[in-house]
């Protein structure tokens, strides 16, 4: 059996529920796994070894609670947490320790499952670099803002991981790491306890190494029942493969592995065709940000008025641009975006999936710059699931991914359509 960090969650969990491994083994693998590598990578911000091996030994003790009992999970850190700190990425929050525990952490906890630490995160997951480094090449950036739950991922110190998305925050670091990442349909997983950046758009997501896994863990999340690949993977498939309006900002690799992926996907027996949205749905990506600057300008207020010293250059001239937005600015961006999503009814009548660039291409060399959200901002604005799962490597030997997008509320399809991508092109 390999080290038992290195399997995937829906492995360690059959395994448990066999009885052929506990909670406890599995934690001290991954603790030792933390050991070896975090000192090079630096994914946590916290973590303590006595607390997760007394949650791994108490987990042990008593009947499963769910298909997740005993698993560990990374936690980004602004989501809060009762029994460690959370600071959000910023020395403001520095010791903070929060009373309570936020939603998605005390689902976790109540299914059983074990929280592992707090992954690092950009400040206040806006835009200025965590201190993580990518786990395939340290000396590239894994992405941001949910870098730390990406990178512990891809590094098997952790099997999932609870990361955010504002506009490409957990889909493109999981890209640049070469694992999966999910943002489900807007609010599916409840956003109490987690610090507000941009309230109509922050969506809480997972990451993994295999899409049964980010499945596994939603399901529980959302009582979602248990996912049927086999029923709905084997049926011909209508994708729509989307270049967008931006392919010419993606570079020739990742532009090649998706022309590949999807020749391959029509191989396979799914029906490909190009996709060609209506008139007018590139104003999703502008109004994103819109949206994006407006909110965030307003719920860090407290932030900016009272500590605008202990904010990063980077944040306070974020700040400063979201200051200029107006009210009808941000109410016309809105309006946008509530047409679009009316008229994708029509997109996804035509196909049960789109398929799309997942970043621009491999993770930015150097730490200073956490990437482009550019091919992740209008599906996070119009609130519908997407899935990233990688497909290759470009010319630095680094991931490359593809996106899978669906209907609002078409989470099952999905992650169905994901999972076949993963097991025909990933194994």
């Amino acid at each position: 059996m390999a080290e038992l960090c290195k399997l995937s969650a829906s492995e360690t969990a059959e395994l448990m529920a066999r009885g052929k491994i506990t909670a406890l083994a599995l934690a001290e693998s991954c603790l030792a796994q933390v050991e070896r590598r975090d000192g090079e990578v630096q994914a946590w911000a916290h973590v303590e070894p006595a607390l997760v091996l007394a949650q791994a030994r108490a987990c042990d003790r008593e009947p499963r609670r769910s298909p997740v009992h005993g698993i560990p999970i990374g936690v980004k850190d602004i989501i809060d947490t009762a029994d460690m700190p959370t600071e959000y990425g910023s020395p403001i929050y520095r010791g903070h320790r929060p009373r309570w525990d936020a939603a998605c952490v005390a689902m976790w906890r109540a299914a059983g499952g074990i929280i592992m630490g707090k992954t690092e995160t950009v400040e206040f997951a806006v835009r200025h670099p965590a201190r993580t480094r990518n786990p395939r090449n340290l000396a590239h950036t894994p992405g941001g803002s949910s870098s730390g739950s990406a990178a512990a991922v891809a590094d098997c110190m952790v099997p999932v991981a609870f990361g955010t998305q504002t506009g490409g925050s957990v889909i493109r670091p999981a890209a640049y790491c070469g694992v999966v990442g999910y943002k489900p349909t807007f609010n599916l997983i409840p956003r109490a306890g987690v610090k507000p950046v941009a309230d109509t758009l922050d969506t809480v997501g997972l990451i993994a190494r295999t899409v049964r896994d980010v499945a596994l863990a939603f399901t529980v999340l959302t009582d979602g029942g248990t996912l049927q690949f086999e029923s709905i993977t084997e049926r011909e498939w209508r994708i729509g493969f989307y270049r967008t309006p931006f392919w010419e900002r993606l570079d020739a690799a990742s532009a090649s592995a998706l022309e590949r992926l999807a020749s391959g996907l029509s191989r396979s027996g799914a029906k490909v065709e190009e996709a060609v949205l209506p008139d007018g749905f590139d104003l999703a990506w502008s109004a994103q940000e819109k949206i994006n600057e407006y909110e965030s300008y307003r719920a860090l207020a407290y932030e900016r008025e009272f500590f605008p010293a202990l904010l990063s250059a980077t944040l306070r001239e974020r700040l400063a641009k979201g200051a200029q937005c107006t009210l009808d600015e941000y109410l016309s961006a809105r309006s946008s975006i509530a047409q679009l999503q009316g008229r994708l009814h029509d997109v996804f009548s035509r196909y049960d999936v789109l398929l799309a660039p997942s970043a621009t291409g491999e993770a930015l060399e150097g730490l200073s710059n956490t990437g482009d959200a550019l091919f992740n901002r209008g599906w996070t604005a119009l609130h519908v699931p997407v899935v990233t799962v990688p497909i290759g490597c470009g010319v630095k030997d680094l991931p490359i991914g593809a996106q899978v997008i669906g209907p609002f509320g078409g989470d099952a399809r999905t992650l169905a359509f994901a999972e076949r991508v993963h097991r025909t092109f990933v194994g």
